[in-house]
């Protein structure tokens, strides 16, 4: 079982608005006009992860704490229908946190966030793992925002400890770090904790840092995604291995850089290599192969609004 621990938050994405008609007759724009109407939509960073795991068919459990407001439950429901074991979901009554998406002319995404005393900073580590716990899976807002990001912090270094396979993906939300220095210096602590590390282009150039320096850090791999050129890893026995990206119309990009984590996940499980040993010792082509999986799944989900990884049928074909 891969287990993945972060938060659940409600995506508000821009939709296209209806035709608004005149009022009264009366010349000039309507009551509104100017505000692009918003569609929530199920997200999060790790909540992604988790539903695209599912959808591809990996045994997965997700660790959070959620609401128990009607956006919560949504929540709980969407991974229940992706398979996903919810055991492990602590439950609040606090909001849930929402983020504000934009999209630009190239379907790249922007986000503010809604996450004043939401249910999902509250969140406590569990005294253990889920039984036949193989992995589990770190990042996003979950990593910055306290009380909560002490206890994420806890249970991947507790993680790491134990032998299990950890991985990481910071996915920087630049505004939602009050302190840069403080968040690139604590991210440097994490790294002898994390077997598999998954950074864009971006993360790296906010972090500033390359692969390299981090492999010697303590991962096992270092992946880069680089939206639509492709991804490449970077390990001590392959040196860099690139794969180039699938042609898609991109609607938007949300949810891709996820979907990547969970097919990577999913390409090692399927390898029985989900120990840092096992990462250390692939070849070449066998990279080339879980890279070029993840660029089909992310293609997927670029293809189509907001985080909706693909089903696996759907990566194969």
């Amino acid at each position: 079982m891969i287990v993945v621990a972060g938060e659940a938050l409600i995506d508000l994405v821009p939709r296209e608005a209806p035709p608004q008609p005149a009022r009264g007759g009366a010349a000039g724009s309507p009551a509104g006009a100017g505000l692009a109407p918003l569609a929530p939509r199920l997200g999060g960073g790790p909540y992604n992860t988790a539903v695209a795991l599912g959808r591809l068919g990996s045994p997965t459990a997700f660790c959070s704490r959620i609401s128990s407001d009607a956006f919560g439950e949504a929540l709980l429901a969407g991974l229940r229908a992706a398979g996903v074991d919810v055991s492990y979901v602590q439950r609040g009554a606090e909001p849930t946190t929402l983020a504000v998406a934009s999209i630009g002319a190239d379907g790249s995404a922007g986000y503010s966030f809604y996450v004043e005393g939401t249910a999902d900073r509250l969140f406590s580590a569990p005294a253990r793992l889920p039984d036949g716990a193989r992995a589990v899976s770190f990042g996003t807002c979950s990593l910055v925002l306290e009380p909560g990001a002490s206890a994420y912090e806890a249970l991947l270094r507790d993680t790491a400890a134990a032998g299990v396979f950890t991985a990481l993906d910071p996915n920087i939300r630049a505004g939602l770090i009050p302190d840069a220095d403080a968040y690139r210096a604590r991210f440097t602590s994490w790294l002898p904790s994390v077997a598999l590390l998954k950074v864009s282009e971006e993360d790296a150039r906010w972090l500033r840092g390359t692969p390299e320096e981090w492999l010697a850090s303590g991962p096992a791999a270092v992946v880069v995604t680089r939206g639509g050129e492709g991804l490449s890893v970077v390990t001590r026995a392959c040196g860099e291995v690139v794969v180039p990206g699938v042609p898609v119309d991109v609607v938007d990009t949300i949810g891709a850089g996820d979907t990547v984590n969970a097919a990577l996940l999913h390409g090692l499980a399927a390898r029985d290599a989900l120990s840092a040993d096992a990462v250390a010792g692939l070849t070449a082509e066998e990279w080339a192969a879980v890279l070029g999986f993840a660029a089909r799944a992310a293609a997927v989900t670029c293809s189509r609004a907001g985080a909706e990884p693909p089903y696996a049928t759907e990566v194969d074909a």
